[in-house]
Formats: structure tokens, sequence, C-alpha cells
């Protein structure tokens, strides 16, 4: 795997992970408003969700690449286009200020990450984009999947932890944050479709 690509897979997997997405944002609210304790069955279930759901990513993109190799061509492209997508979203994105109303269970942050679209084309355009290129066996497409989920991991324990102040500071200057987030997603898009 070429130097650049690295570079990129990682720039693009942790701007990924630390965004604001639903699973970030119910485990900052949690924390904020039921504290560790009451929300720590949540967390764990956020984090096995991740997992599995990366899992399927790998299975999903190791099936394609198999059997529909043009496919992936394609599939680089529509990466490309939803991390332009992304950049959009997170640049004009606001706060989340609502809080959770239903009690934090193991099952709300698992079943989250099933109908959570984002780690679904986190996954798949980290390996469409970035990894299919270099490496196609199942084992390596598993890996790089178990890496993300762990990256992903990492960022939700860091929203977890530092919520409140990650809340405040967030809330505060959320437009220069955003856009210097856009900006970095932009570069990863072109990267992506021009290596």
């Amino acid at each position: 795997m070429e130097m650049h690509a690295i570079v990129s897979f990682i720039v693009f997997a942790l701007i990924n992970a630390f965004t604001p997405g639903p699973g970030n944002i119910l485990a900052l609210n949690t924390m904020t408003n039921y504290g560790w304790r009451k929300g720590k069955k949540l967390f764990l279930g956020i984090f096995a969700g991740y997992y599995c759901v990366q899992a399927l990513c790998a299975f999903f993109v190791f099936g394609l690449d198999q059997f529909i190799h043009p496919i992936m061509d394609v599939l680089k492209y529509v990466g490309t286009i939803y991390i332009i997508w992304l950049a959009i979203q997170v640049a004009i994105s606001k706060p989340n200020e609502q809080a959770e109303d239903k009690e934090p269970s193991f099952w709300i942050g698992f079943i989250l990450q099933f109908v959570n679209v984002k780690i679904y084309m986190f996954g798949i355009t980290a390996l469409t984009g970035y990894i299919v290129p270099y490496y196609t066996s199942l084992g390596m497409l598993m890996l790089f999947e178990m890496i993300i989920a762990t990256m992903g991991s990492i960022a939700t324990t860091t929203w977890i932890f530092f919520g409140a102040v990650f809340q405040k500071a967030y809330s505060k200057h959320f437009r220069v944050v955003n856009v210097i987030l856009a900006i970095t997603l932009l570069e990863c898009a072109f990267q992506l479709a021009f290596q």
C-alpha cells in the first residue's frame, strides 16, 4: 500500500470516526443526561453494533470484488460523492441540543448501528476507495474493518468521556470546526477520485 493511500485512509477514517454522527451524538447526550453508570449498557451496544456492521461491510465488499469486479470502480466514485456530501453536511450542520428521552440500554445502542447509514458508507467507502486497490482477501478486508470499528469505538469513547466539554466548545465554535472538517473531507474525496 502506497504512503499517500495510507495517509489519506487514516485522515478519512479519523474524520469519519470523530465527526458527529448518530452514535457519537447519542453517546454524548446519554453521558450528559444519564452519566456513565446508567449509560454504560448503551455505550457497549454502540461498540458491539459498530464491529458487527463493519464485519458485514467486509463481507459485502469481498463478495462484490470476487464476483463483480467492475462495480468496485463505480463504488469508488460513489464513495467520493458520499465524502463530498458528508463534507457539505458537516459544513452546514449545527450542534444537536435535544436530550434523549429513552432510558439507555444495550439494544438501543446496538440497533442504532444497524440503521446508522454513516458507518455503512464509512466502511464500504474506506474499503472500496483505499484498501481494495491493494488488498482483496477477506482477511485483509476484515482487518481494516476492525481497525475502522476500533477507531470508531475510540471516537465514541472520546465523545462519552469528554462529552460535556465537547458539547460546550462545539456549540460555541461549531461553524469553524465544521468548515475545517469539511475542507479536510474534500481533500480526502479529491485523493480518492484521482488516485
